[in-house]
């Protein structure tokens, strides 16, 4: 049982993180750049979680 305890009281990675700094960057965008790549503010979310797995 020590296996079990060992690999769920070990860090989380680096990938909340990369989230939270996805996330920061992309509501730093201004109106105009999000019309350019075609993104909502509804879709935030999702991005920055496929970016933080990148």
């Amino acid at each position: 049982m020590g296996f079990f305890t060992e690999m769920f009281a070990r860090p989380r990675p680096q990938e909340h993180q990369r989230y939270r700094s996805a996330l920061a960057l992309l509501h730093s965008m201004s109106n105009a750049d999000r019309a350019d790549i075609g993104i909502k503010p509804a879709d935030f979310p999702r991005i920055a979680r496929e970016m933080s797995v990148r």
